[in-house]
């Protein structure tokens, strides 16, 4: 008979656990003893300089949660930091207030401890105070394969350093695939030089690698860090339904190859150099999206196609080849669609086997097109153009993004 019980209750799956949690020493011990479903619920108060580190494996039915007692009312401060690593991990309802850490939130524990199939959501870092000189930092980091940053208000970064970063390895092989959506990216000021996107997927030297992440149904308002709001350094990923309000700058599709970039809206909001779409590398898609009252022009035109460079390295200008440009609309924005921006001296190839086709360019000051390199390439047809605008025009109407705890 005991060892019949005995297997029955080896049988029986252990609770999960709600554990709370009153500081970052009580959080380290509960770490070392995570089981899948279990909970971490971090009391409400000021975590001051706590920096968090932890690994867990939870699973798809019973993730391992770290979440606040109260959303918007656990408030790290300083130098406070969370890095977790493992898989099937949820951060839930955070809020980091005026970090001077160089990673405030980091989808890996250390550097072979990477993030899986886990989940940032219900979040918010807000307004830098690490001092400028003190060189670049990231907001969020995300590292591993098929993680989700969702519902997160991120704004007031001031310093040198990405906002969002996705990060890649020319050695991984499960990495990326990772998605973006509902967020609320605040304000960030002019940085004066580069380093100042709000997100970048990728890098120069991993531009090659396949990310195929989804950035979708985000809201970008004022996002003014540099030319780059959105900085595209990876293969396949796609940018769709999300709303750019005021932002001095594009998303820029600057490194990396089939990317599609569909059903965004691009409002000028009367930002002084507010642009839309920059074209760089091949097999790109840019379809149904909608640019309104933009003021930028050249490199932050409304579209832009650039010049490639012959031969060129990682970090220079890829010919643009086999881009589909169609189905967008263009309402009073200062400059359209420029084919032959040169981004650099070296920069002498115009765009071959690319189709511009079924946009709607409605203008009653530019010229729908601005060509400044020879078009043999580039087949334009059934672009609808117009002088006079349209008695109506869209309102914007974002879909709720950011913590609902900040509504």
């Amino acid at each position: 008979m005991r060892p019949l019980v005995f297997a029955l209750l080896l049988a029986v799956p252990a609770l999960a656990r709600d554990i709370p949690v009153a500081d970052a020493t009580a959080l380290a011990d509960a770490a070392k003893n995570l089981a899948a479903g279990d909970i971490l619920i971090l009391a409400d108060g000021t975590w001051a300089d706590a920096k968090l580190k932890l690994s867990a494996e939870g699973t798809a039915e019973k993730p391992v949660t770290i979440k606040a007692q109260t959303p918007g009312k656990v408030i790290f401060t300083g130098a406070s930091r969370l890095s977790v690593g493992g898989s099937h991990i949820i951060v839930d309802g955070l809020w980091f207030q005026n970090p001077t850490s160089e990673q405030v939130i980091e989808l890996r524990k250390d550097s072979k401890q990477l993030a899986t199939d886990s989940r940032i959501t219900n979040c918010a870092v807000t307004n830098d105070a690490r001092p400028v000189s003190t060189g670049s930092s990231q907001y969020v980091s995300i590292y591993g394969a098929r993680n989700r940053v969702d519902h997160c208000y991120i704004a007031g970064k001031t310093t040198e350093g990405t906002t969002m970063v996705v990060w890649l390895s020319n050695e991984a092989k499960d990495q990326g695939k990772h998605q973006i959506d509902h967020n609320h990216f605040g304000p960030r000021e002019k940085l004066g030089k580069n380093g100042g996107e709000t997100i970048r997927l990728g890098d120069s030297k991993t531009s090659m690698q396949t990310a195929a992440c989804i950035v979708e149904h985000n809201l970008f308002e004022k996002c003014d860090g540099e030319a780059e709001c959105i900085s595209n350094k990876s293969c396949g990923n796609l940018y769709r339904h999300n709303t750019f309000k005021g932002v001095s700058g594009t998303l820029t599709l600057r490194h990396g190859n089939g990317c599609n970039v569909e059903n965004n809206t691009f409002i000028g909001d009367g930002a002084k150099g507010a642009g839309g779409v920059r074209i760089i590398g091949e097999d790109h898609t840019v379809t149904g999206n909608r640019f309104e009252n933009l003021t930028g022009d050249d490199e932050r035109s409304a579209l832009c196609i650039m010049l490639g460079i012959p031969d060129s390295v990682p970090n220079g200008y890829f010919q643009v080849k086999r881009a589909k440009i169609g189905g967008n609309t263009f309402i009073n924005c200062k400059h359209n669609i420029l084919i032959g921006m040169q981004g650099d001296k070296k920069a002498t190839l115009p765009p071959i086997e690319t189709l511009i086709m079924g946009n709607t360019i409605q203008t009653s000051k530019a010229e729908a097109f601005e060509i400044k390199c020879p078009v043999d390439g580039v087949i334009m047809k059934e672009n609808e153009t117009a002088k006079e605008l349209p008695k109506a025009t869209w309102s914007l109407v974002p879909e709720p993004t950011g913590p609902s705890w900040k509504k």
